[in-house]
């Protein structure tokens, strides 16, 4: 079962070019596949409808979508009717198998005076997977303040870890003659967290390394699966800067709840994938 996380950045390559068949071809094979900064009317990439061009491209994934920020893109009353423009910028997730439930979790954040500081969020999807039913969570991170990722991410592993008390996206859904979704413990943190490994965010996701003990696996803390089989090194990365391709830092994950660590049997970043400035994250369980 093979999962995969990518950044597509509204579908803009490193070459400038908008090419969503390029980005859907650097993640064919996956089972469950978590998208961020996916948009529907964004000037950028010619206001393409981003959800409806890949919901076609991959027509044998079932899929959610949530925008976490939504505007007005230049909404009117056009011939006695309003006609409704959008700018959405959010996460997504297509899934080989059926989606049973789905929320969108809104992540914490400030309001900015001189920086870029959309809202923030995390697409939920409970997975009817052959091994069980499993929660994946597109996430994606403040990219300008390490403060707010912190609280981010303290935010988003409560959401995850207090899942079986809060419900996710109902309880009690007999009384509206629906099925009842299962309450899966085990879960996947997958997307662009806008942190290096073992920055102070990164060890508020993971838990920090003891002197003498390392990095423990814990209940309360997920497992970066990259990290967790020694895949990743010290010049790994997962993007490039595409003002001048110099730069180069790693800045998306994969991590896993505890239940899964057993189930983990390989982990790679694509770095030859140029379809966006971010490369695709990849992880597969047994």
């Amino acid at each position: 079962m093979k999962f995969v996380s990518y950044n597509v950045q509204y579908g803009i390559g490193l070459d400038d070019r908008l090419d969503l068949p390029r980005i859907v071809s650097s993640i064919h094979g996956a089972d469950i596949i978590a998208l961020q900064e996916v948009t529907r009317n964004f000037h950028r990439n010619g206001h393409v409808d981003m959800v409806a061009e890949l919901r076609t491209l991959l027509a044998n994934h079932y899929s959610v979508y949530w925008p976490a920020s939504d505007l007005d893109a230049g909404s009117a009353i056009e011939k006695g009717r309003v006609v409704n423009r959008r700018f959405q910028f959010g996460n997504m997730i297509f899934s080989r198998w059926p989606i049973l439930s789905t929320r969108l979790i809104a992540l914490p954040r400030t309001r900015t005076l001189d920086k870029l500081n959309l809202q923030r969020g995390a697409t939920e999807a409970v997975i009817a997977t052959p091994g069980g039913p499993v929660r994946v969570y597109s996430v994606h991170l403040d990219h300008v303040h390490r403060d707010e990722r912190i609280a981010q991410i303290r935010y988003l592993k409560d959401r995850a870890r207090l899942y079986g008390v809060e419900g996710g996206a109902i309880s009690g859904a007999h009384e509206l003659g629906l099925a009842e979704p299962p309450v899966p413990e085990d879960y996947v943190l997958m997307g662009d967290f806008n942190m290096v490994p073992e920055s102070p965010e990164y060890c508020e996701m993971a838990g920090g390394v003891d002197p003498l003990y390392g990095r423990q696996i814990r209940a309360t803390n997920p497992v970066d699966a990259l990290a967790g089989l020694g895949k990743r090194h010290a010049a790994s990365f997962s993007w490039i800067n595409p003002r001048d391709h110099a730069d180069r830092l790693f800045l998306d994950y994969c991590f896993l709840n505890h239940g899964l660590v057993e189930r983990l049997k390989d982990a790679w970043v694509d770095e030859t994938a140029f379809g966006s400035d971010h490369m695709p994250v990849w992880f597969e369980l047994s």
